[in-house]
């Protein structure tokens, strides 16, 4: 147990003052055939969920092996929990991104969304969390991350929002890992700036709330406003504060990105963004790199 407080302290630090971004390479059973679609394999080249799994556990590890995927830009990595149990080289994913890579891993915990009601779409039950977060930690993962979605301006289904990511974060948190809360707001909203304002009185509320010692992160979409989130970025409570790329493409989403100081990337479709099953190997990690080190640009 001390090797894995003395990890946590290592991995604690370079979340809190590292400079890079996190890849999400965390697309779940749901979103897993539209990941591999855009990687260039068809649905009709597997037949069985597993074999599915096998192909997208392949495409992760051929990114994570990739030079260019590396810890000069890439500070953490979160992983599905069907990748946290699959290998590359032998090695347990996350013991491989930490080992070989120095890159710290987070897990995947949510089981996806509920229904929209009342302008949001909450987390759906976690029925298998205490043994997940149990296993995530068995296999030396150093956070969680967890999605909601919030389609209006609608000021109880916010609140309903931030306080379950809040309660299951702090379950997470008393299991010795550091939970991702990501209350995404939708970027077609039409009211996304107010929605905005809400989410973040909501979070204040919540983090006044916390016991001293607790620590967060935070996962938001990129504000409408510049710099909105900065006082987020300040509170004791919270490790970092990052930004998915919600649908934008790679160039915009970076370009928006950019003109957020403190706000680093969290970007999934965006980093993988031009990436397919035939490229050579050359092609594959030129492309790569590019992407990651437009990304990292936009994080610093």
């Amino acid at each position: 147990m001390e090797n894995r407080e003395a990890l946590n302290t290592t991995q604690l630090n370079r979340m809190q003052t590292g400079k890079g971004f996190i890849a999400a390479l965390d697309q779940s059973g749901g979103s897993t055939p539209k990941a591999l679609a855009q990687y260039g394999v068809e649905e009709n080249s597997y037949s069985t969920e597993e074999e599915m799994y096998t192909l997208v556990h392949e495409m992760r590890t051929r990114i994570i092996k990739s030079p260019a995927f590396n810890s000069e830009y890439i500070l953490g990595a979160i992983l599905f929990e069907n990748t946290m149990d699959r290998k590359i080289d032998e090695l347990y994913t996350s013991d491989y991104l930490w080992e070989k890579k120095n890159i710290v891993p987070f897990l995947k915990v949510d089981k996806g969304l509920a229904d929209l009601a009342n302008g949001v779409q909450l987390m759906k039950p976690i029925s298998n969390l205490d043994e997940l977060l149990t296993r995530a930690v068995e296999r030396n993962v150093f956070g969680t991350k967890m999605r909601s979605v919030i389609k209006e301006a609608n000021a109880s289904g916010i609140r309903e929002v931030v306080e379950q990511q809040f309660a299951v974060g702090l379950q997470i948190f008393k299991k010795g890992l550091v939970p991702i809360i990501e209350p995404e707001v939708d970027i077609y909203s039409p009211d996304k700036e107010k929605s905005e304002q809400i989410l973040k009185a909501e979070i204040i509320r919540q983090l006044n709330a916390l016991d001293k010692e607790v620590k967060v992160m935070l996962k938001l979409s990129i504000p409408t406003v510049n710099d909105f989130y900065k006082e987020l970025m300040s509170d004791p409570h919270v490790v970092r504060v990052v930004a998915l790329s919600g649908g934008y493409a790679q160039e915009e989403a970076n370009q928006k990105l950019a003109q957020n100081h403190g706000l680093i990337a969290s970007f999934s479709r965006a980093l993988s963004e031009g990436l397919t099953f035939g490229q050579s190997d050359e092609d594959f990690n030129s492309k790569l790199e590019k992407s990651i080190q437009g990304i990292y640009a936009a994080s610093i």
